[in-house]
């Protein structure tokens, strides 16, 4: 029987969104409503068994990243219940690196949050520079990075504290080819020894070479759920459609799409 590493259950993320910081302010402080209420994720379920590569895929807007960060405990969500068996880690470009502290810095902060002790942090600390291929900009603060250069620092951080699961948020698709092909190399040593993995890239052939599953996002609702052989071909026809389609196809696409969503609320 399979253990389960991720259970979603019904997960629903409301988001408001205001014009300006007065609405913001007076939504908090008067009884009158403000804003208006975006719903990024609307009864979104699915279960991960151990060992799962599991591929988010959907149009920009879906609700990829936002899932990805309510698994990794990064947002909560405001209905339903995600339970994950083990160590979570996140890896987005710049996920939870502090702006103004050097790489150094932010590797030491990173690990004593995650409850490593000094002996520990200082046997990693180089592991982790020397993955990340800084050299002389460790030392530097992370504001004067590059986002291909911060993606590589949180990359070389999180899969170096070896978590049961692991979230990729497109940190894959940033910086050069041959870190690209590093990393993909790390976690294809992370898949070989059964670790549970999150994949969210608009890279179909990365798709197509990594993960066992598919989880289809459409403006907040699971499209489809199953194995990538499965899954993947449809959703690549469905984006060749979708790229030739004008604005107001575009447009009304998603209305239609959201008026079929709320008919079966």
């Amino acid at each position: 029987m399979m253990e389960k590493a991720i259970v979603a259950s019904h997960i629903r993320k409301k988001y408001k969104l205001y014009n300006s910081t007065k609405e913001r302010i007076l939504d908090l402080v008067t009884p009158k409503r403000y804003g208006d209420e975006f719903l990024a994720l609307d009864d979104v379920s699915f279960t991960a068994e151990k060992g799962d590569v599991i591929g988010f895929i959907g149009i920009n807007g879906s609700g990829k990243s936002t899932l990805s960060n309510i698994i990794a405990g990064i947002i909560p969500q405001t209905d339903g219940t995600v339970q994950t068996d083990g160590d979570v880690s996140l890896i987005a470009v710049s996920s939870g690196l502090k702006k103004n502290l050097t790489g150094r810095d932010n590797i030491e902060l990173k690990c004593l949050m995650l409850g490593f002790n000094k002996e520990q942090i200082n046997e990693l600390e180089p592991q982790i520079i020397d993955f990340a291929e800084l050299d002389q900009f460790i030392d530097q603060p992370v504001k004067s990075y590059s986002s291909g250069m911060k993606s590589r620092l949180g990359f070389a951080i999180s899969v170096s504290i070896d978590p049961d699961i692991i979230v990729i948020d497109e940190a894959l698709s940033v910086g050069d080819k041959a870190f690209a092909e590093k990393s993909l190399q790390k976690m294809n040593e992370f898949k070989d020894r059964g670790k549970t993995i999150i994949f969210v890239s608009h890279s179909i052939g990365q798709m197509k070479n990594f993960t066992d599953k598919i989880l289809w996002l459409e403006f907040g609702r699971v499209k489809e759920f199953g194995p990538t052989e499965d899954v993947l071909p449809r959703y690549e026809a469905f984006v060749k459609r979708y790229k030739k389609m004008s604005k107001a196809e575009k447009a009304a696409y998603k209305q239609a799409a959201l008026q079929a969503r709320n008919a079966s609320v």
